[in-house]
């Protein structure tokens, strides 16, 4: 019951998306979504952006990002946490608000560093900045109040994706500039019409809350954030290694949102029933979390495919970050023809594409774009 409040829960949104075109209310959308025709961003407004985002408390920051344990947004989770260690400029902790593993959605299962409470025991002034991620309900009460526990303590809070919808839940938009993914943008809004929307920005900050687009600009989001603790150039230090030579927070708001292909794709996929396939993604120690993350999300997005870890061994295992994954399956191999392409010597900016163009060579362009619509991701790869 709780799932089918996420966004892509099948065959029951293929219906809806079904009617919504009979009824005519979808439009069309550039095909190619991307920041090109985004207006630039005032470089006053870059600057009151990192000066609120400065460490609140601490020199070497502490940042903890939450879940809740049935069923968290994957790349929402852990590109944060990866990118983040990545740079070494804050300390950083995936925390979940029970014990025991945290399912994450639509795909992988990790083990939390801690639970709030044993946070809580372990810093009582509470973190520099906390991350909110995209969850399955926006009223969870373990979650909502840790959160306004932590704002009251001072601590910077970013909701990243629909996990705008959380913060907003727990009182911490009202009066605020903020925005969100683009599905959840006109709920969110109509349930909190004190928030006042801002477009073309990946990234809003507002006081000491900031908010972002979907699921891919939790990458321009760490990078943001790394470059308000340490400075530009080791932001693009780290954009670098992500492969992501060029970064901003710059976003075309008007290039997403619903299509007649779009609703026609999700329909078509999600009722081939018969032909959905599970992907095998090997599980190594020291896989890269955030391309594992984006790939695992990208590929459990088709309406067409599911992908499954796999491992030999029954432990978790680490990645290169230290965040522990617990195979689906545990099994040393996979079918042949049944994996997702190895992306291992690809840098993760780089490995969405590939997974992109994976999609578009194995489901269509129109599953690719479908994917990235919901990634809220600019991918150049249709036409290729």
């Amino acid at each position: 019951m709780k799932l089918r409040r996420m966004m892509w829960t099948g065959l029951g949104v293929a219906i809806l998306l079904f009617l919504a075109v009979g009824g005519g209310w979808l439009f069309s959308l550039p095909a190619s979504p991307g920041a090109d025709s985004a207006p630039p961003i005032p470089e006053a407004e870059l600057r009151a952006m990192h000066e609120a985002l400065r460490p609140p408390k601490r020199q070497r920051p502490l940042i903890a990002t939450i879940a809740i344990n049935d069923a968290t947004e994957t790349t929402d989770y852990l590109m944060p946490y990866g990118v983040l260690k990545r740079a070494d400029v804050a300390d950083i902790v995936a925390l979940a608000t029970s014990a025991g593993p945290v399912r994450l959605f639509p795909a992988l299962t990790v083990e939390p560093d801690a639970t709030i409470a044993q946070f809580d025991a372990q810093y009582p002034d509470g973190a520099d900045y906390v991350i909110v991620p995209a969850m399955s309900r926006d009223d969870d009460p373990q979650a909502l109040q840790w959160i306004r526990q932590q704002a009251a303590k001072g601590a910077t809070i970013i909701g990243v994706c629909a996990g705008a919808k959380v913060v907003a839940v727990a009182g911490l938009l009202d009066g605020k500039s903020a925005t969100t993914h683009w599905y959840y943008l006109k709920g969110m809004l109509r349930r909190h019409p004190q928030i006042s929307y801002v477009a073309d920005r990946r990234v809003v900050v507002d006081e000491r809350v900031a908010t972002t687009t979907g699921v891919s600009a939790s990458m321009p989001m760490a990078l943001t954030l790394i470059e308000a603790i340490a400075g530009r150039e080791k932001a693009d230090e780290v954009a670098r290694g992500l492969g992501m030579p060029h970064w901003s927070v710059r976003h075309d708001s008007s290039a997403f949102g619903f299509t007649r292909p779009f609703a026609a794709t999700a329909l078509i996929n999600s009722m081939a029933l018969w032909n959905r396939e599970q992907l095998g993604v090997p599980l190594r120690a020291g896989v890269d979390e955030v391309s594992l993350a984006l790939v695992a999300d990208a590929w459990s997005r088709t309406y067409r495919s599911q992908a499954l870890t796999y491992a030999a061994g029954g432990q978790p295992v680490e990645t290169g970050h230290g965040m522990r994954v617990i195979p689906d399956r545990l099994v040393a191999s996979w079918p042949a023809g049944e994996s997702v392409p190895d992306t291992e010597s690809l840098k993760p900016a780089q490995a969405l594409d590939q997974a992109l163009a994976g999609i578009a060579d194995r489901y269509g362009d129109d599953t690719a774009e479908l994917v990235a619509m919901q990634l809220e991701y600019p991918w150049r790869g249709a036409g290729r």
